[in-house]
């Protein structure tokens, strides 16, 4: 996606969310300003006020609460280009791996990825985390967050009448 989105300066809006998830809730767990200022420099249909609510939304920050709805970063790709096409054209450093190998080249074995010219941590980077873990961490903080608010607005209701941030 951000080869695509440095190149053409857009991307389709599922790109959008796969990597604002990835960026904050779903596995690296950064600032959603972060992302949404490196896609407004770059995003030739960039509007301040979408953008900025797009990252915020999809960061889970503000105004969904449905956290552990989470973009995998292989899971939901495989599901939508089985075949790895986007990949195969938008990171040429893997568009010689079988279908079955493009998603997760880390999982390869060496003979496939010395066939298809994949060196991993040379040319391609190896992961820089473990989604299955760092997701469910970030769920449990965000489930932490959501108690402890909700905590505060019923202790505040409960307190004083008055309404909660």
């Amino acid at each position: 996606c951000m080869a695509q989105l440095r190149t053409e300066g857009w991307i389709h809006h599922l790109g959008r969310h796969a990597v604002a998830c990835f960026l904050t809730r779903g596995d690296l767990w950064q600032s959603w300003e972060e992302g949404a200022d490196h896609f407004e420099g770059l995003l030739l249909d960039a509007d301040y006020a979408l953008n900025n609510f797009n990252w915020l939304w999809l960061s889970c920050s503000g105004f969904f609460y449905q956290y552990f709805r989470c973009y995998s970063p292989v899971a939901f790709q495989k599901k939508n280009d089985p075949n790895g096409n986007y990949i195969r054209r938008w990171v040429p450093e893997l568009a010689n791996l079988p279908a079955k190998n493009i998603y997760e080249p880390w999982k390869a074995n060496v003979a496939i990825l010395n066939k298809a010219g994949v060196k991993l941590g040379k040319n391609y980077p190896r992961p820089i985390v473990e989604h299955s873990v760092v997701s469910k961490e970030n769920m449990s903080k965000m489930s932490l967050a959501y108690d402890m608010h909700k905590d505060k607005v019923a202790a505040e209701k409960k307190g004083n009448g008055k309404k909660a941030a």
